[in-house]
């Protein structure tokens, strides 16, 4: 039994990773048609899905990139889109600071202010926040700000929806091997010493108690789980997929 036959749904940062294993699992589990969306416009375009398949590219954090969507209907979102980045407070710019913010937050309000308008009653939403939004680290403030912000939009967002029965849940992924981490200075160097796989490896021995990352595929099997009827009591919830890290 496919679980999303005949439906439609948004999903960002479609491009690559969690995003991208997400549409391609809707794809193969019914959806008819799926919205995309990612600054990499070529890299969307190169996708390729047997359902209608609708691109819209550029920046999230850009309200008229969302004045000029045309949505339609749908029934499940997947607001995923975001960036990486580190630094100290003592020492990081604020450019840098509004630049994780601007795409992880205000990007992330506008992907999601998008999708309640266009959701028909009964749909339901996940967001992806991480364990950096739960769990303090040095180096990691704006984007673990970013993120504790969005889980908090997505319990507010739950609770202004119900009365729809539309549902809105998080996810909170731990390290997940995925393009995003080729961002942060300290994983890039690291990879370049012993190679990308090796350096996953080993980051997942020192902070991750079951000793091993996601995959993004499964990350997407567990945003289909909270997509899907089979969490049909489930709402503004935080599913926490991090192997542990956070304990």
């Amino acid at each position: 039994m496919m679980r999303f036959a005949g439906k439609s749904a948004l999903v960002t940062g479609a491009a690559s990773g969690i995003g991208r294993a997400t549409a391609e699992l809707l794809a193969r589990d019914g959806c008819d048609r799926l919205v995309l969306v990612d600054k990499d416009k070529d890299a969307l375009e190169q996708l390729k899905f047997e359902c209608a398949t609708e691109v819209l590219a550029g920046d999230v954090a850009d309200p008229g990139l969302w004045a000029s969507a045309h949505l339609g209907q749908i029934d499940h979102a997947v607001v995923n889109a975001g960036v990486a980045g580190a630094g100290l407070i003592a020492d990081l710019g604020f450019e840098e600071w509004r630049r994780i913010l601007s795409v992880n937050l205000d990007g992330a309000f506008l992907s999601l202010q998008a999708a309640l308008r266009g959701i028909r009653d009964g749909g339901s939403i996940v967001t992806v926040a991480s364990a950096a939004g739960l769990k303090p680290e040095p180096g990691v403030a704006a984007y673990g700000a970013s993120k504790a912000g969005l889980i908090q939009l997505t319990k507010v967002a739950a609770k202004e929806a119900a009365g729809r029965r539309v549902r809105v849940n998080a996810i909170a992924p731990g390290g997940v091997e995925t393009p995003v981490w080729d961002a942060v200075p300290m994983f890039a160097d690291r990879a370049r010493e012993i190679g990308r796989d090796a350096a996953f490896a080993e980051l997942a021995a020192i902070a991750t108690p079951l000793g091993r990352y996601a995959a993004a595929e499964e990350i997407a099997e567990q945003i289909a789980f909270l997509l899907s009827d089979e969490a049909a009591t489930i709402t503004g919830t935080v599913l926490v997929s991090d192997g542990g890290y956070t304990l």
